[in-house]
């Protein structure tokens, strides 16, 4: 459906010398297909346009046909309150109500109750500083880690790479951890947990290269982007990643739901998964495994029992956020691999 984006080249001496060697011999050079492959943004959305809640009622920034592509540019999860002069005594005053400055919402035209949008990720580049601390009474060992901490996280645009400190480098691969549609209600609801609607997975596998399926619940769909994350493990045990702004470009289409999908999904060239959240990491895990016999079963021609046996073989269950205690959510993924062309 699409094709993953390739890492951004620059032309050095050798390449240059090579083309013109080649032009020498009237010898055409293969095309470089990496700068086409991800494709140029029909709409901007600037990070300006944000909001922190998600419902019904917050009026859209930006409309699109669907079938757009989006160059959307997001704010640090704190929108503002820390940055690279914070020092740790400070963390007391972050106020989580301003917690996941979202950018949007995106009306969708030809959305409505009971379709798919369909969000491909082209491409995800972090914009500049970063950062990373344990706040007290937040985290998958909010109790044993009761002291506040913070480390910055110097990077330029673009970056690949950030030192953790002088003996460690850790790879960027950054993704949204916030990504979703509007939910059916007008009540005003905080954006820490992950919902049907999608919000706050923190699934670091949603990233370029990955389409995420979201049931639109409202006309429009009113897709929202924020709390991007450079760097980040599965489960994002302390309670952040490392928090940087970025630019990202998407893929906007809406779909028929015709499995109906009730919580988000995504696959990429690899693999199929499927998300379910849940107050238990047991329950959540329950519901991503029904999720997968279902799209098994659905999309495979498998019995229900041959596809409970195939997600105990070939199934991984992850972990893909323990951070908002006590709302879990599990994804599994299935190898695209193993299935025959048909």
């Amino acid at each position: 459906m699409f094709r993953l984006p390739a890492a951004r080249t620059f032309p050095t001496a050798l390449t240059l010398a090579a083309t013109m060697a080649l032009a020498a011999c009237n010898i055409e050079p293969i095309p470089d297909e990496s700068a086409s492959q991800v494709p140029a943004p029909d709409f901007t959305l600037g990070s300006e346009n944000t909001h922190n809640r998600w419902s019904a009622t917050i009026p859209p920034q930006l409309t699109v046909p669907s079938g757009a592509v989006v160059e959307v540019w997001t704010k640090e999860a704190s929108d503002g309150q820390i940055t690279e002069s914070t020092v740790v005594d400070e963390l007391a005053d972050v106020d989580f109500g301003l917690i996941h400055a979202l950018t949007g919402p995106i009306y969708v035209e030809g959305a409505s109750p009971g379709d798919l949008l369909a969000v491909t990720v082209h491409d995800v580049q972090v914009e500049g500083w970063g950062w990373a601390t344990i706040l007290p009474g937040f985290g998958f060992l909010a109790d044993e880690f009761t002291e506040p901490w913070i480390r910055g996280f110097p990077m330029e645009s673009g970056a690949t790479e950030v030192a953790f400190n002088e003996n460690i480098t850790i790879p960027l691969e950054p993704f949204a951890g916030v990504m979703g549609v509007a939910p059916a209600t007008d009540s005003m609801l905080v954006t820490i947990p992950p919902r049907a609607n999608g919000g706050n997975m923190d699934n670091r596998h949603m990233k370029a290269g990955a389409t995420v399926y979201f049931p639109v619940q409202v006309e429009g769909a009113l897709l929202s982007i924020g709390d991007t994350h450079a760097a980040q493990g599965d489960g994002e045990v302390s309670g952040t990643a490392i928090e940087a702004p970025m630019r990202l470009v998407l893929e906007i289409e809406v779909m028929e739901n015709t499995r109906g999908i009730a919580e988000p999904q995504y696959e990429t060239d690899d693999y199929y998964a499927v998300t379910g959240f849940a107050t238990t990491i047991d329950e959540a895990a329950r519901k991503a495994t029904r999720y997968m016999i279902d799209y098994l079963v659905a999309e495979h021609g498998l019995t229900r029992n041959e596809a409970y046996v195939l997600c105990s073989l070939v199934g991984d269950l992850k972990i893909s956020e323990t951070v908002d205690v006590p709302h879990m959510l599990v994804s599994m993924h299935v190898p695209k691999g193993i299935f025959g062309t048909q």
